[in-house]
């Protein structure tokens, strides 16, 4: 029995400081969701490029971000820009593993 709409896949994802190690992509909707540990809930807060973090509740420990328009960015900037909250970017080749399938 699925869990959601796809499954979650265990990637090893770098951007700036943080580290993702589960991904998963809405083809769809081009949103890639990326998650430290198994996704829970958190505070969203969102970013200036119009992305969201999440936050464990009640603390500013990151566990998770939301990338709108992921592949159309890489695409166009070959780069992705996040404010987490100092500004970080990963490269293309960095955010693959999270986007393959798709």
């Amino acid at each position: 029995q699925p869990e959601g709409p796809q499954t979650m896949e265990a990637v090893n994802i770098r951007i700036g400081p943080l580290v993702f190690d589960h991904a998963d992509y809405d083809a769809d909707g081009d949103v890639l969701y990326l998650h430290v540990g198994q996704p829970q809930p958190g505070e969203g807060e969102e970013t200036p490029e119009g992305h969201v973090l999440r936050f464990a509740p009640g603390s500013q420990r990151i566990i998770g971000l939301t990338i709108i328009n992921a592949r159309h960015l890489l695409n166009r900037d070959g780069r992705l820009i996040v404010t987490v909250p100092e500004t970080v970017e990963a490269s293309a080749d960095e955010l693959a593993p999270a986007l393959q399938g798709a």
